[in-house]
């Protein structure tokens, strides 16, 4: 018998996966890089401590490490939305205000006519 391991031969540290969950648990992976690499660090610097305060450390690392990258979401959904409400806010607020806008200049324009028409009314009438 070889020494030497077979590479197709899983060991007790690997997990394995049907081809479909494997290839969403790498997309996954790949779109988390850096909460993975968080958490891996954080493996890596507890893996020689007392066992019960090594899993409350790497407990602690890996909640910050996902709380990090929910609050970095949460701030670019946030973001998005306020930016969104604020122009359908802002759109209605200008089209309100141009309403009023048009109908004001055309109730003054309206007074101007009637009042200039009147007096040269008043001129013609009062000059014969």
């Amino acid at each position: 018998m070889s020494n030497l391991i077979d590479a197709n031969i899983p060991v007790l540290t690997e997990v394995i996966l049907p081809d479909a969950e494997a290839s969403t648990a790498q997309a996954v992976a790949d779109s988390h890089q850096p909460a993975t690499q968080d958490m891996n660090v954080a493996m890596e610097q507890h893996s020689h401590s007392e066992p019960q305060q090594d899993w409350q450390e790497l407990e602690q690392n890996v909640k910050e490490a996902v709380l990090k990258q929910v609050l970095t979401r949460v701030d670019f959904v946030l973001e998005h939305r306020v930016r969104d409400g604020l122009a359908d806010v802002l759109q209605t607020a200008v089209d309100k205000l141009a309403d009023d806008i048009r109908a004001g200049l055309s109730k003054s324009l309206e007074e101007l006519i009637t009042r200039s028409v009147n007096q040269e009314i008043s001129k013609l009438r009062s000059g014969k």
